[in-house]
């Protein structure tokens, strides 16, 4: 499939503060299969999934039930984390024409790329936990509701944009 013939974008970015104001995936997100999990500095988890945005949810959502470690460390860094990034892309990006477009081997070469915290398979080195952050066994400091957790997002977002307002 031609990427650029269907409009499909290669890549999206966004912070978790507006990553979790989204209930449903954007049409134009579906095909995206890949995801990273970062800040500014390091990388903390590279992951596929045949909907990445999906798969985010379920690590978040997981990280209450103690079923995912990158979830669990979102979870314990709130609200530092709500800065956090998702990359979402897709593996029939050019960047992955090497691989052969190939789903498995496209993240295999992102987390040899990035070695990311939480990647323990295919990573022989991963990145140490920023010394900013709480490690993902410490105490939940996000609200337990999701609600509650959206509502500080947007707070955080009208907060942002506050700020830009009264720089200009």
């Amino acid at each position: 499939m031609d990427i650029k013939s269907h409009s499909i974008p290669c890549s999206v970015t966004i912070p978790v503060k507006q990553f979790i104001l989204l209930e449903e995936c954007p049409a134009a997100w579906k095909e995206l299969d890949l995801y990273i999990i970062r800040d500014e500095c390091s990388v903390f988890y590279v992951g596929q999934s045949y909907q990445a945005f999906n798969r985010v949810w379920d690590h978040i959502r997981n990280g209450y039930k103690a079923r995912s470690e990158v979830g669990l460390f979102i979870l314990c860094n709130w609200p530092k984390s709500m800065n956090f990034q998702i990359e979402l892309l897709s593996s029939q990006a050019e960047e992955f024409a090497e691989v052969e477009n190939n789903l498995l081997r496209a993240e295999e070469m992102l987390i040899k790329r990035y070695k990311p915290c939480f990647n323990i398979s295919l990573n022989n080195d991963p990145g140490p936990i920023p010394e900013v952050y709480l490690p993902p066994s410490s105490a939940i400091r996000s609200p337990r509701s999701l609600i509650r957790m959206r509502y500080q997002a947007e707070q955080s977002i009208l907060n942002d944009n506050r700020k830009k307002w009264v720089e200009e």
